[in-house]
């Protein structure tokens, strides 16, 4: 069973992320998440190799694009990886956004209603067995072998996302979504959806940055560096404007910062992980920022921080 605190993987090739992967185990972190974007190693392909010299982690995607991968060849990906560790794969999908998609000649329309239309036939096929369904995104026909149930969860940024989130999925994940505005809005809006439902309201999981140090500048330069193309895209700004930190194209104000990033030495980073559960969060996703010079040493640093975080709220 999953745990409250999970690392999110980044590795340059698929055996530093299986060696990663390892490590989070051994050092007692109950939950790894690996992102699939651009030609970056795929994380369902990885955590099938991981599943094999693993035994007790939990391995979670956020996300896999919706618009690259029929439901079909998600189930298949989906039940390869569970027949190889059992109850230890959880898949989160999404539309990404419109700029990542238009690489693959995506056209970009109703992402909302794509997600909805995954979201029904996924969990159909997966945990009943078999679908049938024709809609403005997704047609398909298909049947399992063997249903399995493996949770399905999907990214959410806006209060509609939020709402079939609640309505349709076994979680929602989050990105560049500052503290407040989950509390206030994202909350809210996952439990009316699932209120319209008539099911139980699924845990937000909350993606946030990290990183262990004191030094503001060397957080601002990380933050430059890893995050702040999300300003260049509406759908951010238009969040960022609702959750009171407006940024401006390809900026990471000090606001946004000291809203999103999780920062400061070990144990402020351990209190304010537990502080973000005490406020609603089903599971915080721990991003580590690389700061300074050592890579190495700035994700170590993060592991063991996350490692401890998880072990005070087990």
């Amino acid at each position: 069973m999953a745990g409250r605190v999970g690392i999110l993987i980044n590795a340059f090739n698929a055996a530093e992320a299986v060696q990663r992967i390892r490590a989070a185990e051994d050092l007692g972190i109950p939950n790894a998440w690996m992102t699939t974007g651009g030609t970056a190693p795929d994380a369902l392909t990885v955590f099938a190799g991981a599943a094999t010299v693993t035994d007790r982690i939990v391995m979670g995607s956020c996300i896999v694009p919706t618009w690259l991968r029929h439901p079909v060849v998600l189930a298949q990906q989906t039940i390869t990886i569970e027949s190889l560790a059992p109850g230890r794969f959880r898949l989160g999908i999404g539309p990404s956004h419109e700029p990542a998609m238009r690489a693959f000649g995506v056209e970009w329309r109703k992402p909302l209603t794509e997600l909805k239309e995954y979201l029904i036939t996924l969990r159909a096929l997966l945990h009943e067995g078999s679908v049938s369904f024709k809609g403005e995104h997704v047609t398909i026909e298909a049947r399992l072998a063997q249903p399995v149930q493996t949770p399905l969860l999907a990214s959410a940024l806006r209060p509609g996302s939020f709402e079939a989130c609640g309505e349709l999925a076994d979680g929602a994940i989050s990105w560049q979504c500052p503290a407040g505005y989950l509390i206030e809005q994202g909350l809210p809006a996952l439990r009316r959806g699932a209120d319209a439902a008539g099911r139980p309201v699924p845990p937000l999981i909350a993606h946030t940055p990290i990183a262990i140090t004191e030094d503001r500048e060397a957080v601002k330069a990380a933050a430059a560096r890893q995050i702040s193309n999300y300003s260049n895209i509406p759908f951010y700004r238009a969040m960022y404007e609702q959750a009171g930190v407006p940024q401006e194209m390809g900026e990471v104000g000090d606001d946004l910062i000291d809203a999103l990033v999780v920062w400061g030495n070990e144990d402020r980073v351990v209190e304010r992980i537990k502080q973000l559960l005490a406020d609603g969060m089903g599971e915080v996703l721990a991003m580590p920022l690389v700061v300074g010079g050592d890579r190495d040493a700035s994700l170590d640093r993060s592991f063991h921080a996350v490692a401890r975080a998880a072990a005070e709220t087990a």
